[in-house]
């Protein structure tokens, strides 16, 4: 009887999720935070490996511009010059290298495995010579090494951050607006920490108490999932709590509670995708007799939310357009509006790691005028004394108070509300350092949420003076 052929060695399976993970993000603009769940359940994996494949793409992800450094002087080439899948390869071997535990040659060899796979010629060598180099460094004099390369404060710390110097630039700059540009240092390096899993408890449905699991700082709906799966929770696969970062719960509710609600109030969630905000708006207008209608432009990300509210009781409607159209002849058909803006993201690079190498100083540009002109439609479809929530999750001036701001110029009849007072008392005093002129301003390193902004505006004409700052 001939002997069985011998089997050819196997990726691990969180390095071969991971990597998958890594290459749809790079090749495909995939969004690692939808992909990697998803990949992780097919593949089976236990509690262990779904941790280590967890860190490995978030860590990879997040500081791939420094790596590429790493990567550059050891290979003696640029990275543009590197095979796409052998770049990938080689980011996550120098992440295990560099920043984890690994003993080099399971790095090593792991990644030579997969590389033999990658349909490049030749890649097994390469990617072989290249991380051996890495590992003959320690991690202190590589560190050393790249930032011999920079110039400037903004480029160095872009290195040491694994950000993109546009964006140091930009963070320095609004942290300045607030004295608080020392503070720099401590946001790029919340931006490359793990953010704890939020959730929250939809009004009315859901029970935070019966969960069982520590409440969050700020949001009186706010939970925190110290690790696993959120669908292990009951409560999450029946709908009643969903995940959401503690920022996000803030936004909906500094809108539904900057004021009582009346009965038969129409509420318009006009950006909605993908459904989280809508969720808690839709449960809060439940209660108080409102009726929430949700506009989302994408049609996939229409049937998210359209997902997101089939759990919440209630009077609500999802539809698909362009949200500008509600300011067309509008003439105040909404007593509450939540504008959460398309913008840059900046606020959540710790939660979506890639998209601070996919954006770029043009994107702000060309996101400002959609940011205008969804504001005035907004302002257009306000009623007189409605409440009108502008939401980015960017901290980025341009995007957050210059539009305020240009609203404000542009619109004699409308007034900021309080928004620091209004939240204030929504956390039961809890977030008090959060005030930028009457908007607020949350950040990861100091709130431990999304760099969330929040500005509430209303119209002159149904509201007495004395009453703005709270409702």
């Amino acid at each position: 009887m001939s002997a069985a052929p011998a089997r050819k060695p196997a990726v691990q399976p969180a390095r071969r999720v991971a990597l998958e993970v890594i290459r749809a993000v790079s090749a495909e603009d995939a969004y690692a935070n939808l992909l990697l769940p998803a990949r992780v359940h097919r593949a089976g994996l236990g509690t262990a490996d779904a941790a280590l494949a967890t860190e490995l793409t978030y860590g990879t992800l997040r500081r791939s511009g420094y790596y590429d450094r790493v990567i550059e002087l050891a290979a003696g080439r640029p990275a543009s010059r590197i095979d796409p899948p052998l770049l990938d390869i080689l980011r996550l071997g120098a992440h295990q290298l560099l920043s984890m535990r690994v003993a080099p040659h399971a790095a090593v060899n792991e990644a030579v495995l997969q590389a033999k796979t990658s349909g490049v010629r030749s890649g097994a060598g390469f990617v072989n010579g290249v991380l051996r180099a890495i590992s003959r460094v320690d991690r202190e004099e590589w560190l050393h090494r790249v930032l011999e390369g920079t110039s400037g404060e903004d480029e160095r710390l872009s290195v040491l951050h694994s950000h993109p110097a546009w964006v140091v630039h930009a963070f320095r700059e609004v942290l300045a607006l607030d004295g608080r540009e020392s503070e720099l240092t401590y946001l790029l390096e919340a931006d490359n920490a793990p953010p704890k899993v939020g959730l929250v408890a939809l009004p009315g449905i859901g029970n935070r108490r019966a969960v069982g699991l520590p409440p969050t700082e700020f949001s009186p709906l706010g939970m925190v999932l110290g690790g696993g799966d959120p669908l292990s929770l009951p409560a999450v696969r029946e709908g009643s709590v969903r995940v959401q970062d503690e920022g996000s719960q803030l936004a909906a509710l500094a809108l539904t509670r900057a004021r009582p609600v009346g009965l038969g109030e129409r509420w318009l969630d006009m950006c909605a995708g993908p459904g989280g905000k809508a969720a808690v708006l839709a449960a809060e207008a439940a209660q108080g007799g409102a009726s929430l209608l949700a506009n989302e432009v994408v049609p996939g990300r229409a049937d998210l939310v359209q997902n997101a509210l089939d759990a919440v009781p209630g009077v609500h409607e999802v539809v698909v357009g362009d949200g500008r159209r509600f300011g067309d002849g509008a003439e105040g058909l909404f007593d509450r509006i939540m504008l959460d803006a398309p913008c840059t993201g900046l606020g959540a690079l710790r939660r979506r790691p890639e998209a601070r190498w996919r954006k770029s100083e043009d994107d702000v540009a060309s996101l400002v005028p959609l940011q205008r002109e969804l504001l005035a439609s907004a302002v257009a479809a306000l009623k007189p004394g409605g409440v009108l929530a502008y939401v980015t999750c960017s901290p980025h001036r341009d995007e957050t108070r210059e539009v305020v701001a240009g609203a404000l110029a542009a619109t004699p009849e409308l007034v900021p509300l309080d928004t620091g007072a209004v939240l204030a008392e929504v956390t039961g005093g809890a977030l008090r350092d959060a005030a930028v002129g009457e908007a607020v301003q949350l950040w990861p390193h100091r709130h431990g949420t999304d760099g969330m902004f929040i500005a509430l505006l209303t119209k002159d004409g149904g509201l007495p003076r004395a009453s703005r700052g709270r409702q």
